[in-house]
């Protein structure tokens, strides 16, 4: 071996020192830098390790070598629980500059994977290697790089780690996807709602979170509009989930936007259910969302996805586009605009008879006016029923109780947390203290009102002012109306003009 420095040897430290050319015994000194790596943290807490073990090989070796001038450096180059497919390992950068600045002449590790397990980068490495004149040494494989037959034995051994690794990595990939397709937790960024019981990897309900998931989507199921949540959740001090990473470094913890609103309305764990590529599974965890509300946020997310969840005007009219059907068909039908410059009425036409030109049959089209006219007087008929006022008190009870549970555990939940944060002078955590204090003040307040509410004279009184408010409403909020109460209006022009209307939950009628 040809060292790029000759150095002497301190014999009562044992320890190679810069001193200028010299030999020992007219034999050059190399300096053996003893490399050593565990993939795992796994029992290097030993008093006589993994490394220890590794780092003694090498040194029996080098003692037995002494003759050539080998001569084994103090300083060790240890990586514990450092992975060999990445180069990315303190010790490893450690040795690598040292050798560039000319202190090492030799590498020596107990295996050739405790180097590298990757082709392309030990090939790197002992680029590096032969630029600056370091030979390379494994103990076990009992070879070196200083000539021809040991770099091509080198490269082999090399490959067969190489081929090693990818075989684990699959193993380890199959695990995780069987584990996945059973349900399982196996790891990630923790969500909302949930905490990780450390015992048995598993996802547990946090009880103050989870009434915050459940309340961000009744909220996106009344705004449908992700940048209103996110405004509310904001405004009521909430937070994404905070949580502790191994290194000990808070995660999270940052105020909602449209982009994470809307991730959290469409992660499956809600759902009780794990994502793993591309398909759903049922998780063994407990589910937070019910089944209903779920689909019902999924669909609008979906149907908002069009038109990005904008407020638009509705060109077709008042009615829902897709709620009047053709009796002889039952093809949607449309509403036609009316002609520039040319007053009149427009007409809902059948989309079939339309696609079919002139000459089409003309009792598949109905005026705008007939259409409203007829839903109208069915609307009125079934807001002065005593039936639909019964029902409408008795579901409005039923909120109001649910409203009061929910904001009752809100003002426990947020207690909690302002408990929790209070003492800490952080500047952040002064705001959301006064966001929290004045949410406190308005939970209070809402849950007085609801107490004093008479629902059947307010729920009466609301239906007699129905209309004057119904003429204040814009066509998008008439539209949603008019879903809530209708299920399909369908039109038969056959029979003179007859339209047979479905009401949701009320028997319907026939204009």
């Amino acid at each position: 071996m040809s060292p790029k420095e000759v150095v002497t040897l301190d014999e009562a430290s044992n320890t190679v020192c810069h001193r200028g050319s010299a030999t020992i015994d007219n034999v050059r000194v190399a300096r053996c830098a003893i490399y050593t790596r565990k993939s795992t943290e796994e029992g290097l807490d030993q008093e006589f390790n993994s490394l220890d073990a590794q780092r003694e090989s090498a040194e029996a070796f080098i003692l037995s070598q002494r003759s050539e001038g080998l001569v084994a450096l103090p300083h060790r180059y240890d990586d514990g629980g450092f992975s060999g497919g990445s180069i990315d390992r303190p010790a490893l950068k450690r040795l690598l500059d040292d050798i560039v600045a000319g202190a090492i002449d030799c590498v020596v590790v107990y295996k050739v994977d405790r180097l590298s397990r990757s082709l392309i980068d030990f090939a790197r490495i002992i680029e590096i290697f032969e630029r600056h004149h370091v030979s390379f040494v494994s103990v076990t494989q009992q070879f070196n790089t200083t000539n021809s037959l040991g770099r091509l034995t080198l490269n082999i051994l090399l490959s067969f780690a190489q081929f090693e690794r990818e075989i684990i990595a699959e193993r380890t990939r199959d695990k995780l996807s069987a584990a996945r397709r059973r349900g399982k937790w196996i790891g990630g960024r923790p969500v909302l709602g949930y905490d990780i019981d450390s015992r048995c990897s598993r996802l547990i309900v946090n009880t103050d979170e989870s009434f915050q998931v459940r309340t961000i989507f009744d909220l996106y199921l009344d705004y449908t509009a992700l940048a209103s949540v996110a405004r509310e959740a904001n405004r009521r001090g909430w937070r994404t989930k905070l949580w502790l990473t191994k290194q000990g470094v808070f995660q999270g913890g940052q105020p909602f936007t449209k982009g994470r609103i809307f991730r959290l309305l469409r992660n499956p764990i809600y759902r009780g259910k794990v994502a793993f590529r591309n398909q759903i599974y049922d998780g063994e965890h407990e589910a937070i969302i019910d089944a209903r509300t779920w689909e019902r946020v999924q669909h609008i997310l979906t149907s908002n996805g069009h038109d990005g969840g904008r407020e638009v005007r509705n060109r077709s009219g008042v009615l829902p586009k897709g709620l009047l059907r053709c009796a002889r068909c039952g093809e949607e039908m449309i509403l036609t605009r009316r002609v520039k410059g040319v007053p009149g009425r427009r007409y809902y036409v059948c989309v079939q008879a339309r696609r079919l030109g002139r000459g089409h049959d003309r009792t598949a089209r109905v005026s705008e006016f007939t259409v409203m006219n007829a839903i109208l007087s069915e609307v009125r008929r079934v807001v002065a029923d005593p039936r639909v006022v019964a029902r409408t008190v008795a579901k409005t009870e039923d909120r109001v109780g649910t409203l009061i549970d929910n904001l009752t555990c809100e003002h426990k939940a947020t207690l909690r947390a302002l408990s929790g944060m209070q003492g800490n002078a952080r500047v952040d955590h002064l705001e959301r203290i006064s966001q929290i204090e004045t949410r406190l003040e308005e939970i209070d307040q809402e849950i007085r009102r609801l107490n004093r509410e008479t629902l059947r004279g307010d729920v009466t009184s609301a239906l007699l002012r129905f209309w004057p408010v119904w003429n204040s409403l814009n066509s998008r909020d008439r539209a949603g109306i008019f879903m809530s109460l209708i299920e399909r209006v369908v039109y038969d022009g056959s029979i003179t003009n007859r339209l047979v209307m479905k009401l949701r939950g009320v028997a319907g009628g026939n204009q």
